[in-house]
């Protein structure tokens, strides 16, 4: 009933309100004493909404927020009471309290998103340090950070091909790709792709021949790839592995020795040449005849150079003739040529069956063609001797590129031009050594007079793509005896010196990275890597360095100078070459040539990846026990007190 009443009431208002909506203008000019008016009550009741609204605790609340409420009405045409009592009508019972209050949560809601945004942007501020220092892992942390906050399967899943997701992982380090995994099940198999590790595998320098389908799992290879460089390292630096003395010519005197991969070629003054391969110690390619010329000449003449790669080998002989042998093969030579004079240099590419020799001023480049025939590629006349001769690695048996020295010069000899180009003459400034990279040769070349006041000694490094000096370093007043240039890292040079120091140069710079005193009769050959350096001295000592602290970890002695150092990541190959060829016997009288073996020469096989635990790493003078009949041997393990009388051992 209730309800029905005030149904009744608010219709009837309304119409009120409406009447008076349009006498407006008469009320405005009236004095409204009439009493007999249909919308008398009603105006009464306005009057008493205008008061409830003018009330001092409604004020207070409208004051709070005046600047609102005005502009609320002045949007609005109609007057304050007229709305106030439509709000009424509608069955608000307090619609500017409601006002209010929106606009007071309008407001609270501003200024908490300024205060967040100054909050997160002090933060970023204070932050920002550290993350300029962890920005690769951050950028991992806050993209899981994003996806943790989505429950719905990653986006890879959905959005991205496998092959892309695979491709922006590859740029992941391991320590990513791990944080990776644990994301959901789609990003383990991602971050567990064989094409991933394999690709780290070979970034890495492990296994760089080899394919996808060699390894069942490429994750497991990288772990212990790494596991095992740690540990030649550390045999490295400890001295721990096994090392061979290759002997073949018992009585004859060593003349020269090179290696390559896992090949070592020695030319003997009997005339013959043996190969060793170090992973294969019976291979039958090992045993090298020489030329029928040669063969059947008496004596036979001495071995002047050899050089290997791992395909072909080759040597020069001292009247003239070159032989070349495949290293898979051996036996009978499958190229050779007879030059006019002695041989004074030889050279093969280090990655192509590409041969070059130096004869007096004359040069000959010879090279295999696709059926693998030899053919002489270009010949021709230096206007002075030729002193040193090396291949430019990495250009191929169709284009090779070679560097020569004769006296004060270096030239270029390419087989497309008709000419040698002349790279470097300085008149009176000797040419002392000679390497070249893929990219850049480098030389040392020895001042004199008024040119040593300028610094001494320099190396001078020339880009092969301009034909133009890149840099100049050295400051020494010996003469540079070695230089290292292919087989360093990237940006380094590393060189031996008369005045018994090896030094290393960074070429980006021109600075000096590291200079040790070495050997006391000049350094005569070295090579280094990242972290160590090998070198040989006349002396005959072999040291090996450590870079960064610029220490010697340990030193091997042998008589003869040391001609030849070569080393990978796990082996070390050393040449002691004596420079007397014909030495006599112990009595300046006797006419039996052949020679003590102090005056042989001795080539060392260092493997540094045998397991320490292992016996084959301790040393043949080491391996005997008490029991051993047979009389002494320079056994450690005998060297006791009793052992002095035993009968077993009178004979010594």
């Amino acid at each position: 009933m209730a309800e029905n009443e005030l149904a009744a009431f608010r219709e009837r208002w309304k119409q009120e309100l409406t009447g008076k909506k349009d006498e407006k203008p008469l009320l405005v000019g009236a004095s409204t004493s009439s009493q007999g008016l249909p919308g008398q009550s009603g105006k009464k009741d306005l009057k008493n909404a205008n008061k409830t609204c003018n009330s001092p605790k409604l004020k207070d609340d409208v004051g709070e927020r005046g600047d609102v409420t005005a502009a609320a009405e002045a949007e609005e045409d109609q007057p304050q009471y007229v709305s106030i009592a439509r709000s009424l009508l509608d069955g608000r019972t307090s619609p500017l309290l409601d006002r209010i209050q929106e606009e007071r949560t309008r407001r609270k809601r501003h200024y908490h998103s300024m205060t967040n945004v100054c909050s997160a942007s002090l933060q970023q501020q204070q932050q920002q340090p550290q993350r300029k220092a962890k920005k690769e892992e951050e950028l991992v942390d806050q993209l899981i950070q994003d996806l943790n906050e989505v429950n719905d399967i990653p986006f890879f899943d959905i959005e991205l091909p496998y092959e892309l997701a695979l491709k922006i992982f590859q740029y992941l380090s391991c320590t990513e790709l791990g944080r990776c995994a644990q994301v959901s099940r789609a990003w383990r198999v991602l971050a567990e792709d064989s094409v991933l590790w394999f690709r780290m595998c070979t970034r890495e320098g492990f296994h760089e021949d080899a394919s996808v389908s060699d390894s069942p799992c490429w994750k497991s290879t990288l772990r212990d790839c790494r596991n095992s460089a740690k540990t030649v390292s550390s045999n490295w630096k400890n001295r721990v592995g096994s090392i061979s003395q290759l002997q073949f010519e018992l009585g004859k005197v060593l003349c020269d020795v090179s290696s390559c991969d896992s090949f070592v070629l020695a030319g003997y003054t009997s005339g013959d040449v043996r190969l060793w391969d170090t992973l294969h110690w019976d291979s039958a390619a090992s045993y090298l005849k020489a030329n029928s010329l040669s063969a059947n000449t008496e004596p036979r003449p001495h071995v002047s150079h050899v050089q290997v790669n791992g395909t072909v080998a080759a040597a020069a002989y001292e009247d003239g003739c070159v032989d070349l042998w495949s290293t898979e093969t051996g036996g009978q030579p499958i190229h050779h040529y007879q030059s006019p004079g002695r041989i004074q240099a030889l050279a093969l590419s280090p990655d192509s069956p590409v041969l070059l020799s130096a004869a007096g001023s004359d040069v000959r480049l010879d090279r295999a063609d696709d059926r693998g025939y030899w053919r002489t590629a270009c010949q021709a006349r230096l206007p002075t001797p030729v002193d040193s001769v090396v291949l430019v690695p990495g250009r191929g048996q169709q284009c090779p590129l070679a560097a020569l020295t004769a006296g004060e010069a270096v030239y270029l000899l390419d087989p497309r031009e008709e000419e040698p180009q002349t790279l470097h003459s300085v008149y009176g400034h000797p040419v002392t050594c000679l390497d070249a990279s893929d990219s850049q040769v480098a030389f040392g070349v020895k001042r004199t007079g008024w040119a040593m006041h300028d610094g001494g000694n320099k190396i001078h490094v020339y880009s092969l793509e301009t034909s133009k000096p890149t840099v100049c370093v050295g400051n020494s007043p010996g003469d540079f005896t070695c230089i290292n240039l292919r087989d360093g890292p990237p940006h380094l040079l590393v060189c031996g010196n008369k005045d018994r120091r090896v030094r290393v140069f960074d070429l980006r710079t021109g600075s000096s990275v590291a200079s040790l005193y070495a050997h006391h009769l000049g350094v005569t050959s070295v090579q280094a890597d990242d972290w160590k350096i090998v070198s040989g001295g006349g002396e005959g000592l072999v040291c090996v360095w450590e870079m960064r602290m610029g220490a010697k970890l340990w030193e091997m002695h042998n008589r003869h100078p040391v001609r030849h150092v070569r080393f990978d990541t796990s082996t070390l190959v050393t040449a002691n070459i004596p420079d007397d060829k014909s030495p006599r016997g112990a009595c300046i009288t006797d006419d039996d040539l052949t020679a003590h073996r102090r005056h042989r020469g001795v080539i060392c096989h260092y493997d540094f990846s045998e397991d320490a635990l292992s016996q084959d790493h301790v040393l043949p003078i080491c391996r005997s026990d008490y029991t051993e009949s047979h009389g002494y041997n320079y056994n450690i393990g005998l060297a006791v007190p009793y052992d002095r009388l035993s009968g077993s051992h009178s004979s010594h």
